[in-house]
This record gives C-alpha cells, sequence and structure tokens, in this order.
C-alpha cells in the first residue's frame, strides 16, 4: 500500500475497483488547510482521462505493471496476435487494447503492458515511431524540396492517411510519430 507521498508519473493505481495510470500529478500545500495533490488519471482500458485530488498522506492501491516487448504476427478473428520477443509466448488481444492500431503492420514492434499479478495484456503501445512506405500521393513538386509548411495528403502501407510535405512521392520511405500520425522525416535506406 503506498501513500500520496510515493506518487510518480506513469504509475499504475487502483481507484474504485478500476486501473488508471497516472499522467501528471502535483502536489499543493495552500496557506490555509492541509496540503493535498492533484492528480490527473487515465483509465487503461478506456483511455478516458480523469482529475482527482486526494488528501496529503492518502494510501493509494499501486498496481504492479509491467512491460514486455511484442512483435505484432498477424490479425485473425480472434484479434490482433503478437509473440514475446525473448520467450517466443505468443498472445491474442482486441483491437481496443492496441494504441494507434492504424501504424501497426505484420513484424512492428510494440510494448505491452502486462498486469503483474494476473498476467493479463491491459494494453499495447507502439514504439515512439514507425518506417512506413507511401503508397499513394499526389506527384511530388520538383522545387519544393526544403518546404515543410506546405503538406499534401499521403496513403500509407497500413490504409492510414497522414500529412506530408509537398516533396515526397510514392514509394518514399518516411518516419512517422505514433504519437500524433505526424510526419517526422523521410528515410533513405
Amino acid at each position: 500500500m503506498a501513500t500520496t507521498a510515493d506518487i510518480r508519473n506513469g504509475m499504475c493505481i487502483e481507484y474504485n475497483d478500476v486501473l488508471y495510470a497516472i499522467i501528471s500529478f502535483q502536489h499543493v500545500k495552500p496557506g490555509k488547510g492541509p496540503a493535498f495533490v492533484r492528480t490527473k488519471l487515465k483509465n487503461i482500458t478506456s483511455g478516458k482521462v480523469i482529475e482527482v485530488t486526494f488528501t496529503s498522506g492518502h494510501k493509494i492501491n499501486e498496481t504492479r505493471v509491467e512491460r514486455r516487448p511484442y512483435n505484432f504476427l498477424y490479425k485473425d478473428d480472434l484479434g490482433y496476435n503478437f509473440m514475446h520477443k525473448e520467450t517466443y509466448e505468443q498472445i491474442s488481444i482486441e483491437e481496443e487494447l492496441i494504441n494507434n492500431v492504424g501504424l501497426l503492420k505484420e513484424g512492428g514492434d510494440v510494448e505491452m503492458v502486462i498486469h503483474a499479478d494476473t498476467e493479463t495484456a491491459l494494453y499495447a503501445e507502439l514504439v515512439p515511431t514507425v518506417v512506413m512506405e507511401i503508397t499513394y500521393t499526389e506527384p511530388g513538386v520538383r522545387g519544393d524540396t526544403s518546404s515543410t509548411s506546405s503538406q499534401k495528403q499521403a496513403t500509407i502501407e497500413t490504409g492510414v492517411t497522414i500529412m506530408v510535405p509537398l516533396f515526397c512521392n510514392i514509394g518514399d520511405k518516411i518516419r512517422i510519430n505514433t504519437a500524433d500520425n505526424s510526419y517526422i522525416e523521410r528515410v533513405k535506406e
């Protein structure tokens, strides 16, 4: 059992019989009254963010979670199938438990968050950046090689449409930020 003094970003707690991850917190010591901790909690299953205020010294139930590296194998009628990179154990999870499933392709790396006590998968997060090939976009404009302020739509190999600079063409490989589906750079291989 932990207290509010043990709170840190990324910590998983059980609050009202639901698992939450702490996104941010702030210790507040007002001039009058007791100290308290203002937190933002993200529901692990639904992704909903709530704000909760705990009085200083309040006991909270910390939940042990582990982050394990997995590779995406394939999708079937049971869900998305992943394999642990070191033990080769395979698990299947639903689409709703995968953050940004549109950027997931076969062989792609994810970090699976596992509830340590029950050994159940809570959710899967993609690595921070992925490299994808552009399958369709309007032809690149000659001379627009350094401008990233003007953008156009491009469809990548998983079928997701993102915004890319005007100089990108079909067949180009690009690096994409998985947090917000934004273009980072063109990759040369």
